[in-house]
């Protein structure tokens, strides 16, 4: 009988749909146990979202500073793993603060030691920065990580802008003005995911998890845009500055969040469509080292960008 523990954070109930869709064939295999844990802050953030809420979130999510979790329950902590199953979601190009918060806990310490990871992520379409620093946080405690699936809202960047804002600020998944697409990872990606757990499967009944990952990247489970890998790095680097400066405001920390918004506008309607004109231009120039970059992240090998 193999254990599997399938570990999630949700908000609006997405990642929530998605762990259930990759961890069916686990479920209906009669050698496999699986069980459940919902990582739930002590505090909720709140879904939807108050404008003020979202970008005060924004310094902690970024310096990836915890908040304080529920529990584990020992009757999970008690129980040695054969594989895991971690589901997260992206805020401000980190690991959400229950995320991060999770994996810096003790309670992480204790399950995640030698026990095989599959991390699996949903989230707009930036999401190479955040599993780096999710993957450096895995080895830390020990983990062994054999698997990564990114799950993204794959319509255009600006567009995706658009709709997620609308989804997170009113806690309405529809199509925005009538004519806008839904927002997040499709219906038919989260459906199809079930393919992923047909994968991970095979290879903990096999024992092996060599390959798994060349067949997770084969069956779509990660897709690499070499633009949004140049905005996620660059966006890291700024976003860095930002959310330190703004951490050290405490007396005026509400008008400064006041600014990076503004900068935040900026930033993706101005400066993100000049970035990608530029990036189109300089293409040919670092087509090996693009090349060489995805290859990487398409992995899951030790992380060497956090």
């Amino acid at each position: 009988m193999k254990n599997v523990l399938v570990i999630y954070f949700t908000q609006s109930g997405q990642l929530a749909e998605i762990a259930k869709n990759v961890a069916l064939p686990f479920e209906t295999d009669g050698d496999t146990q699986v069980d459940y844990h919902q990582i739930k802050p002590l505090q909720p953030f709140p879904f939807p979202w108050a404008k003020d809420n979202f970008f005060d979130a924004f310094p902690e999510s970024f310096l990836q500073i915890p908040t304080e979790l529920d529990p584990v329950p020992n009757e999970i902590l008690n129980k040695k793993y054969d594989l895991i199953l971690f589901h997260y979601q992206v805020w401000y190009l980190s690991p959400s603060i229950p995320i991060n918060s999770f994996l810096k806990s003790a309670d992480a310490a204790v399950l995640l030691k030698d026990t095989p990871v599959v991390t699996i992520s949903g989230s707009r379409n930036m999401w190479i920065m955040a599993q780096e620093k999710v993957k450096k946080l895995l080895f830390q405690g020990g983990a062994k990580l054999v698997g990564n699936i990114a799950l993204v809202d794959r319509v255009g960047n600006l567009t995706s802008v658009i709709t997620i804002v609308e989804w997170m600020f009113t806690g309405v998944k529809k199509k925005y003005l009538g004519i806008f697409p839904l927002p997040g990872v499709s219906d038919k990606d989260i459906a199809e995911s079930t393919k992923f757990g047909h994968i991970i499967l095979n290879h903990l009944k096999s024992g092996n998890f060599d390959g798994m990952q060349a067949e997770l990247v084969k069956a779509d489970g990660v897709r690499i845009s070499s633009y949004l890998t140049l905005v996620d790095k660059t966006g890291n680097k700024i976003f860095k500055k930002w959310s330190n400066f703004i951490i050290s405001k405490k007396d005026s920390r509400k008008s400064w969040l006041k600014v990076f918004y503004v900068y935040l506008f900026l930033a993706i309607w101005v400066i993100s469509p000049i970035v990608y004109i530029l990036h189109l231009l300089t293409y040919p120039l670092k087509l090996n080292k693009i090349k060489r970059e995805a290859l990487y992240f398409q992995g899951v090998e030790e992380n060497k960008y956090v």
